[in-house]
């Protein structure tokens, strides 16, 4: 990510704006549409492959068959992993939240 200076608490406030208006939209349509917008082909496509092997990750796959499975190198797969265990917690809580919502949609 590129940095301009030493301003951490400049770049607190522009992710935090981000993140609202992320927030801000209600429907999954309206989010995708926000994110082609924001985001190059490329970093969609990164962000699609980190987001597909959170789940098997969470199910214990091992990472030779979760890059068998979707084609994303094992070393991001080790890299989602890690964040997994060690990061913020939004994998987690987007997967919880989307099991949940999954789950209410069949009953």
């Amino acid at each position: 990510m590129k940095r301009r200076g030493d301003d951490n608490e400049d770049e607190e406030q522009k992710l935090d704006v981000l993140a609202q208006a992320l927030a801000s939209l209600r429907e999954a349509g309206d989010v995708r549409a926000f994110l082609e917008d924001l985001c190059t082909p490329a970093e969609l496509e990164a962000m699609s492959d980190r987001w597909r092997v959170v789940p098997l990750l969470r199910q214990g796959v091992p990472y030779r068959e979760i890059h068998e499975l979707t084609q994303v190198s094992v070393t991001t797969i080790g890299r989602v992993a890690r964040t997994l265990e060690r990061g913020t917690g939004g994998y987690a809580l987007a997967l919880r939240r989307r099991c949940r919502s999954t789950s209410a949609r069949n009953a």
